[in-house]
């Protein structure tokens, strides 16, 4: 029991810090989508 109390910890936590992350580097990526748009509409 203990161990599922422990997994879904770790799990919100990871999944806290994933979200930071992607919003800490939303530009980032807005930017690398519009750089794929770019690259198929050109051909």
């Amino acid at each position: 029991m203990e161990l599922i109390l422990i997994l879904k910890i770790l799990f919100i936590v990871g999944a806290l810090v994933a979200l930071y992350a992607v919003l800490r580097n939303l530009d980032i990526i807005k930017i690398i989508l519009v750089y794929f748009k770019d690259l198929i509409l050109r051909k």
